[in-house]
C-alpha cells in the first residue's frame, strides 16, 4: 500500500504499548482502554478457556473409547458435553477472532489510533469475564452442572434439576459483550478510516469484521430475550415453552436458531477475513476478486440470517417451510463458494511461500470445504431426516467450526504473533504442530461422519458394538490433535521470552499494520496515514 506519509518502523522512536501506561502491573491491563491491550486480554482469556474445553472434550472421547462405562457416569457425560459446548461456542469460537485479533488489528489496519468507543471496548472484556465466571460458578452451585447441551432445548432446560438458570444467565451476559464489540467495530469502520481509505480500499479483514459486527448487533438480542424467558419460566412457571402449561417448545427452537445460525457466521466470517489477508501475502499476489470477496461477506451475513429453519426439518414444521429453508441454505453457499474460488485463484501461479500461517490457511480451505459440502447434504431435506441427531452432524459441525474457525484462529495467531508480541516463534516446530493438528483433526472427526451415516446417535453415553472401531479411531485422533495443540502452545509460550526479536514486517505484508514497529507503539501512528491506493499492492520480491 502506498501512503503519502508512509509510516515505517524506522521512523518510530516511541516505545511499544507494552512499555507505556498510567498504571503498573495487572491494573495497567485490566483498566486499560488501549485496543491492543484489550485484544491481548481477550486472547489470553480465550486461549485459557479453550484449554479447558479441549480437556473436557478429551475426557468425553476417553469415555467413548469402548462400549460401557469407562471413566464417568451417564449424568456426568451429559454435563461434560454441555460444558464443552458452552465453553467452545460462547467463550472461544464466537469471540475468538473478532475480540482478540479484531480488537488488536482493526484500528491498525484502517489507520486509526483506537476504536470508536475505548471504554465500551474495555466493558465488553469485563462482561466477557463476568459471563465466564458465572458459567464456572454454575458448575458448583444450585443443582449441579447444566446437562441440556449447549442449545438448552426446552422443555428439558425448564425441568432439569441442573443449575440451568445461572448457566443461561452467563450466556446472556456474554451476549452483551458480543453486542458491544460489534457496535464498536461497525462505528470504528464507518467513522475512523484513514483519509483516502474508501470502502473499496479497505483491507478485507475489516470487511469481514464489519459484516460480523452487524450480525452481532442485530441477532444477539434475540438469543438474549430467549434465554431470559427460560430463566423466567424456571423461576415463575409462566408457561412460554413448557407444553404442560400451554407453552410451545418449537417456539424456543425458532427463537434459538434465529440467533444461532447467524452466529455460525459470527464464527466463520472473521476466519474468512483472516484467510483473505494471509493468502495474498504468502502468494505474493494481489487478491483476486477484491470486490466479490468484500460483498460476499455482506451476502453471507444477510442471507445467512434467513436459513435457521434447516435445523428443524424433523420438528414438525410445514413442507413449504422445509422447501424454503432448504432453498435459502443452498443459496447461502454461493457467496461462500465465491470466496473459495477467489482464494484459489489468488494462489494460482503465485510465488508461494509455505510458512506456518499459510499451512493453517490451506487447512482451513480444505476442512471448511468438507464442512460446507456436508452442510449442503444436511440442507437437503430427504437426507437430513435420516442423519439428523446422528454423529454425522457432530462431525460436520466440527469441520466447519474447528476445521474452519479454529484453524483460522491459529492461522491468525501465527501470522500476527510477531506483530503483537515482537517475537518470532520456532518455525519448524510450528509446522510439526500444524501437521499433528491436521492429522489428528481428520482422524478424530471424519469417523464421526461415517458412524453417523451408519446410524450412531449423537450425545449418547454408550453405543452398539459395531461402532467400537470407529469410536476407537476417533479417540486416537483426539490424542494426536491434543499433542499438536500442546506443541503449539509450548512453542508460542517459549517464543514470548526466548524467541528472536521480530522485524516490523517479517512476512512482507503490505497492509497498514506492517508499517509500524513490532509490537506497535501506544497510539499506533505518529501521524494518521494518507491512503493513495488499495490494500494489496505488492512491489519487489518477498524476503524469506
Amino acid at each position: 500500500m502506498t501512503m503519502a506519509n508512509e509510516v515505517m518502523a524506522s521512523g518510530h522512536a516511541e516505545a511499544s504499548f507494552y512499555e507505556q501506561g498510567r498504571s503498573s502491573g495487572i491494573f495497567a491491563w485490566i483498566f486499560s482502554t488501549d485496543h491492543k491491550r484489550i485484544g491481548i486480554l481477550y486472547l489470553t482469556s480465550i486461549l485459557s478457556f479453550f484449554a479447558v474445553g479441549v480437556l473436557v472434550g478429551l475426557l468425553m472421547k476417553l469415555e467413548l473409547i469402548a462400549p460401557g462405562k469407562t471413566i464417568m457416569e451417564p449424568q456426568m457425560y451429559n454435563a461434560a458435553f454441555t460444558l464443552h459446548g458452552v465453553i467452545m461456542i460462547f467463550l472461544f469460537i464466537i469471540p475468538g477472532i473478532p475480540a482478540a485479533f479484531g480488537n488488536f488489528l482493526l484500528p491498525l489496519m484502517i489507520g486509526a489510533k483506537d476504536v470508536a468507543f475505548p471504554r465500551l471496548n474495555l466493558l465488553s472484556w469485563w462482561l466477557y469475564m463476568a459471563g465466564a465466571i458465572l458459567a464456572v460458578l454454575s458448575l458448583f452451585t444450585g443443582g449441579g452442572p447444566a446437562d441440556t447441551g449447549w442449545t438448552f432445548y426446552a422443555p428439558y432446560s425448564i425441568r432439569s434439576a441442573g443449575n440451568i438458570s445461572l448457566t443461561v444467565f452467563a450466556a446472556f451476559v456474554l451476549g452483551f459483550s458480543s453486542i458491544l464489540t460489534g457496535l464498536n467495530f461497525v462505528t470504528t469502520i464507518h467513522r475512523l478510516r484513514a483519509p483516502g481509505m474508501s470502502w473499496f480500499r479497505m483491507p478485507l479483514f475489516p470487511w469481514a469484521l464489519y459484516a460480523t459486527g452487524w450480525i452481532q448487533i442485530i441477532v444477539t438480542p434475540i438469543i438474549g430475550i430467549t434465554l431470559l424467558l427460560v430463566i423466567f419460566e424456571r423461576a415463575f412457571g409462566i408457561g412460554i415453552f413448557d407444553p404442560a402449561k400451554g407453552g410451545d417448545p418449537i417456539l424456543y427452537q425458532h427463537l434459538f436458531w434465529i440467533y444461532s445460525h447467524p452466529a455460525v457466521y459470527i464464527m466463520i466470517l472473521p476466519a474468512m477475513g483472516v484467510v483473505t489477508e494471509i493468502i495474498p501475502t504468502f502468494a505474493r499476489k494481489t487478491i483476486f476478486g477484491y470486490k466479490a470477496i468484500a460483498l460476499s461477506s455482506l451476502a453471507i451475513a444477510s442471507v445467512g440470517s434467513l436459513v435457521w429453519g434447516h435445523h428443524m426439518y424433523v420438528s414438525g414444521q410445514s413442507y413449504l417451510a422445509d422447501w424454503v429453508f432448504s432453498l435459502l441454505t443452498f443459496l447461502v453457499a454461493i457467496p461462500s463458494a465465491i470466496k473459495v474460488f477467489n482464494w484459489l485463484a489468488t494462489l494460482y501461479k503465485g510465488s508461494i511461500w509455505l510458512e506456518t500461517p499459510l499451512l493453517y490457511t490451506l487447512s482451513f480451505i480444505f476442512l471448511f470445504s468438507i464442512g460446507g459440502l456436508t452442510g449442503l447434504m444436511n440442507a437437503a431435506v430427504a437426507i437430513d431426516v435420516h442423519i439428523h441427531d446422528t454423529s454425522f452432524i457432530v462431525g460436520h459441525f466440527h469441520y466447519v467450526m474447528f476445521g474452519g474457525t479454529g484453524f483460522g484462529f491459529f492461522a491468525a495467531l501465527h501470522y500476527w504473533f510477531p506483530k503483537m508480541f515482537g517475537r518470532m516463534y520456532n518455525r519448524m516446530v510450528s509446522k510439526v504442530a500444524w501437521l499433528l493438528m491436521f492429522i489428528g483433526f481428520n482422524v478424530l472427526y471424519f469417523p464421526m461422519m461415517i458412524m453417523g451415516w451408519q446410524g450412531m446417535p449423537r450425545r449418547y453415553y454408550d453405543y452398539l458394538p459395531e461402532f467400537h472401531t470407529g469410536q476407537l479411531i476417533s479417540t486416537i485422533g483426539s490424542w494426536i490433535l491434543t499433542a499438536g495443540l500442546i506443541l503449539l502452545a509450548v512453542n508460542l509460550i517459549r517464543a514470548l521470552t526466548k524467541g528472536e526479536k521480530a522485524e516490523a514486517n517479517p512476512w512482507g505484508g503490505v497492509t497498514l499494520e506492517w508499517k509500524v514497529p513490532s509490537p506497535p507503539p501506544l497510539e499506533n501512528f505518529e501521524e494518521i496515514p494518507q491512503i493513495d491506493h488499495g490494500a494489496y499492492e505488492f512491489k519487489g520480491e518477498m524476503a524469506k
